[in-house]
């Protein structure tokens, strides 16, 4: 009778520890999901670049250099 009432205990302890765990983890899930990541945090620096890198995608008008325009006052 006494290892029936110990494994039941152990058992429902078991179930209430993953219970607990799973709610925990669902919260913990929504920190992340609310957090931005692209920020740095507080009191440490990003290093920064050597080279410095255009601020466009590779074919934006801001990336590729314009022809030369021919001067309107010649010729």
């Amino acid at each position: 009778m006494d290892i029936a009432i110990t494994v039941s205990v152990i058992i429902a302890m078991i179930i209430i520890g993953v219970l607990w765990i799973r709610l925990l983890n669902g919260q913990h899930d929504e920190r992340i999901a609310a957090f931005r990541y692209g920020d740095a945090m507080p009191g440490v620096r990003r290093r920064s670049r050597k080279v410095r890198r255009p601020s466009g995608p590779a074919g934006s008008p801001a990336a590729t250099p314009r022809p030369k325009e021919p001067d309107e006052g010649a010729g």
